[in-house]
């Protein structure tokens, strides 16, 4: 047995490796393990169910606009925090929060960009800073998003992503959906495209104000699109609710939306709608 004993000898135990965190992510879908790379080059859509991940408002300005480039306007805008508000922690020390978390100054991002050469006014949500929720920075930049598109009588895309209103602003951020509305009802009379792109989440306030008001709406396969969660309507109307009736597919079917759009073919019908309609 002299050749056991000197193989045994010669063993060195092996180190197990550790597997770096971040290296794989797990579908929310289909339950599948997908390596994040592969999941990056695929625009964050699961390759098995076709299940679109949510992405950054960056990762949408890069695959919209051509080279990923947005001459971005507005900036430095920063919510204040008109009521003292304070819920678990005090509304500043939220947005401070968001914004260390985010890289950015509020939930929404917004410039001048181009899509294949055509020139537009671009405005893009981020569900990162406090779910996307529309304040009085947000609804600000909106606006000015929509101005600049009727002063320069270009084209207007926005890509939203929200949970709604935000409550830590009261009914200063409700009028932001007046105030949204009535410069798109201008727009409109100038005859000045405006395409509205639907993530997951549309919900509530935003959904009730500019996302919903598009010449053409767009939304991302299953997204989920509505004014209030299924709890507060089926109380509200008495009755059961069909299956899937906040779902891109179902908004579809009934005539709110006019195209769902895989994400890899987002620029494509982007562009070829504005060229369309321009």
């Amino acid at each position: 047995m002299e050749w056991f004993r000197k193989a045994k000898e010669g063993l060195i135990p092996q180190r197990k490796k550790e597997i770096p965190d971040g290296i794989w992510v797990k579908c929310d879908s289909c339950g599948e393990i997908i390596y994040r790379k592969e999941l990056e080059k695929d625009l964050w859509v699961c390759s098995k169910c076709d299940h679109h991940f949510r992405i950054k408002s960056r990762e949408y300005i890069n695959l919209v606009l051509d080279h990923g480039e947005l001459e971005e306007y507005d900036a430095n805008l920063e919510s204040s925090d008109p009521l003292g508000f304070k819920d678990s922690k005090r509304y500043p020390d939220r947005i401070k929060g968001s914004q260390k978390k985010t890289d950015l100054k509020d939930a929404v991002v917004a410039g001048i960009g181009k899509v294949d050469g055509l020139e537009i006014s671009f405005g893009v949500m981020d569900f990162g800073f406090i779910g996307g929720s529309m304040g009085s920075v947000v609804g600000e930049k909106v606006a000015r998003t929509i101005e600049r598109s009727s002063e320069r009588r270009i084209p207007l895309v926005i890509v939203s992503c929200s949970g709604g209103a935000r409550m830590q602003e009261g009914i200063l951020s409700l009028m932001q959906m007046a105030k949204t509305s009535a410069l798109l009802a201008r727009l409109y009379d100038q005859n000045i495209p405006y395409i509205s792109v639907l993530t997951n989440p549309t919900t509530a306030g935003v959904m009730a104000s500019y996302a919903s008001l598009g010449d053409v709406i767009i939304a991302e396969p299953k997204a989920l699109l509505g004014f209030a969660g299924p709890r507060v309507i089926q109380q509200t109307i008495k009755q059961d609710l069909p299956p899937g009736f906040q779902s891109s597919e179902f908004f579809l079917e009934h005539g709110f939306l006019d195209i769902i759009c895989h994400r890899k073919d987002l620029k494509k019908n982007i562009s070829l709608l504005l060229e369309y309609l321009s």
